[in-house]
Parts: structure tokens; sequence; C-alpha cells
């Protein structure tokens, strides 16, 4: 007798949402909303799993790594949004993205670019991947053969893997050293995992990313100290900052930042300890990390 063939959960259809062509707006939008609800507490329950991929994340980008995200449709552009944030946010370049297709799949939908594993291998190497790089394979269904073929690469060179999906039987279990899994249930839409599924992925990288670099000294409190000045709102951003933290005055804090070449945590630090540019480079560089020598430069000022 042939075995049953497992239904993944990312598959089935809900029950909440049965006959929903028939609802009116209001109660289409109601049924999204109850099911979204579901979400949080999901990935509440990941956050183990999630404490572990941070610790393997900060382990990696300290010794010099990268990690990698690497998906393909709704997960891998999920993927793209993140690490594309990482470096205005946080000011690192060492949140990297790959997505099946790309650059058609960020508009397009190329859905059949995840049957190819191959494909996944050729774009690693492309970014050369290696053995201190962290890859974190993003699938809702955990089964899509072109996050699989890189996780398989990943292993093979001896990289730690990281697996996000939302199917508890998903088969990216095997190739990852963790797997964070927000069981979610079945979409209101049965199979539109760009729904809860890419909710609950979206939150993950969120809590991943962010609390990694919070790890990493990239953030003082709950401010973005690596703010990038791209344009006058994130200017605005950064003498907020300067202004808040060492309690100067806004012309004060923008002749700092000007001084500094655009860098909030030099400014905070010549700000903080009236030291020249190139010392406070200095010090920046060789500390700890930028959080812990802007601490430092706070207690003295405040003793």
């Amino acid at each position: 007798m042939k075995p049953k063939p497992v239904v993944r959960i990312t598959e089935q259809t809900n029950p909440a949402s049965d006959s929903l062509d028939t609802k009116s707006t209001r109660e289409i939008l109601g049924i999204i909303n109850r099911e979204d609800r579901l979400v949080a507490t999901a990935v509440g329950k990941t956050i183990p799993q999630i404490e572990l991929a941070v610790a393997i994340a900060v382990e990696a980008i300290r010794n010099g790594g990268r990690m990698v995200y690497l998906g393909s449709g709704s997960s891998g552009r999920l993927g793209v949004l993140d690490s594309a944030e990482c470096v205005p946010t946080f000011g690192t370049s060492s949140v990297v993205a790959i997505l099946a297709g790309t650059p058609e799949a960020l508009t397009l939908s190329v859905e059949a670019v995840e049957d190819n594993p191959r494909e996944a291998v050729r774009d690693l190497k492309r970014i050369k991947l290696t053995r201190h790089d962290l890859l974190v394979g993003i699938s809702a269904s955990g089964s899509a053969p072109y996050v699989l073929g890189g996780m398989r690469y990943a292993r093979n060179l001896k990289a730690k893997v990281i697996g996000i999906t939302c199917n508890p039987d998903a088969p990216l279990k095997t190739l990852a050293d963790v797997t964070i899994i927000p069981v979610v249930g079945p979409e209101v839409v049965a199979g539109s995992s760009r729904m809860k599924g890419g909710t609950a992925q979206k939150l993950v990288l969120n809590m991943l990313s962010t609390a990694a670099m919070v790890r990493l000294g990239r953030v003082l409190s709950n401010t973005m100290i690596n703010v990038q000045l791209k344009n006058q709102k994130l200017w605005k951003r950064a003498e907020g900052i300067v202004m808040q933290i060492t309690g100067v005055s806004q012309s004060a804090a923008a002749k700092a930042l000007k001084d500094s070449g655009c860098s909030v945590p030099v400014a905070l630090l010549m700000t903080l300890k009236k030291i020249t540019r190139p010392e406070a480079t200095r010090q920046l560089r060789q500390g700890p990390s930028v959080a812990a020598v802007l601490r430092e430069g706070m207690k003295k000022v405040n003793r």
C-alpha cells in the first residue's frame, strides 16, 4: 500500500475562509484580520530558535563573514527587503540577499526558477560564499528546490545554515543547524503564502537582523546611531540623535556632523570627548563595538 502524500500546511484550505467569494468586503477584511492576529503568537513560540540563529549570525559577522538570505518568490523578496534596509538602518553591508531569478523576479513572477537547485549554487558561487558566512534559507513550504540546493551547497562548504519555514514537516529541516518554524496554519486564500506566511517570515527576519545588529553594537540604547545620511529626513534624524545623546544645540549638532564627515558615531564621540575626527575614528575602529565606545564616552561626560 502506497503511503499517503504529505499535504503541506501552507497548501491546505482554511475553514475560517470557506465561501470567501460570497462574503461582503467588510467580512473578507475581518477574516483576513482575524487570521493575521495569529501570526505574532506563532512567531513568539519560535523565539528560542531565533535566539540561537542570532548567536550564529553574530559570530559569523564578527569573524568577517556575512549573513546571506536565500529564497525564491515572496520569501526571497522578503529577504531582499530586509537586507536592503540593513544598510541605511545599521550602516552594514554584512547582510546580503539572493533572490532566485533576479533581477526580473523583483517585480515579476518567475516562479519556475525555484525548481532549479543548480541555479542556487551558481548564485552562491557568484557572491563567493565561504564557510565563514551564514546562509539563511527562506521558504514558506520549506521545500523549494532552489533553496534546498543552496542549503546543501552551504553545508558542503561547512558554512552554518539557518532555515525559515512555516511548514512543520519541511524538508529543509534536515539541512539546517537551526530551523525557525512559525506555524501560522492555512492561508485565507489556500496556498497564498505571501499572506500569513509572508508576514511571519518578515517578522522573523526583522527580529533576526535587528537583534544581531544590536548584539554587534550597531545600536545605542534604542537609537539608530549608524543611520546613513542619504536625504534631508535622515540628516534631521541624525541631528536629533546627536542633540539627544550629547545635549548640544541643533547648530552644534549640525556642525559636528559636517566635521565628522557625516558619520553619526564619529560626531557623537568628537562631541562627547572633545577630540578630533581622526582620534574619534581610531577609537571607534579599535573599540569592542561602536555602542561600547560611545557608552564609555558618555560615562566620562556624566561623571
